[in-house]
């Protein structure tokens, strides 16, 4: 995949014993290696809320059945097989089908 989460960022995921919602959504994100960007589309949030809950901000209530969905799809693929992810374009098909409009393309270029 060509956008990555940082070494750091992925150590610092998996280090964590208690997580809260958002951090435990970001392991989830690191597991399947599906990319922030996508992802916070995806949630209805821009990319800078989705990295604040990554760090451990709480998440509002109104997006917390979002979330909650978003999490058990997450995990329920995870468990099949399904995820993760090799490729961005896997990562914006399997996102896409979530979403109810079209994913905006990320750059590829840069860190997820």
């Amino acid at each position: 995949m060509s956008a990555k989460y940082s070494a750091d960022f992925v150590a610092a995921v998996r280090s964590l014993r208690e997580r809260s919602l958002g951090q435990e959504l970001a392991a989830l994100c690191v597991d399947g290696n599906l990319p922030a960007a996508y992802v916070a589309q995806v949630l209805g949030v821009s990319r800078m809320a989705l990295h604040a809950w990554f760090r451990g901000s709480p998440i509002r209530r109104h997006r917390l059945p979002r979330v909650h969905t978003f999490m058990q799809i997450v995990k329920d693929d995870l468990q099949r097989g399904t995820l993760p992810v090799r490729e961005l374009k896997q990562a914006y098909d399997y996102l896409q089908e979530m979403c109810d409009g079209p994913l905006e393309k990320i750059n590829t270029s840069a860190n997820v």
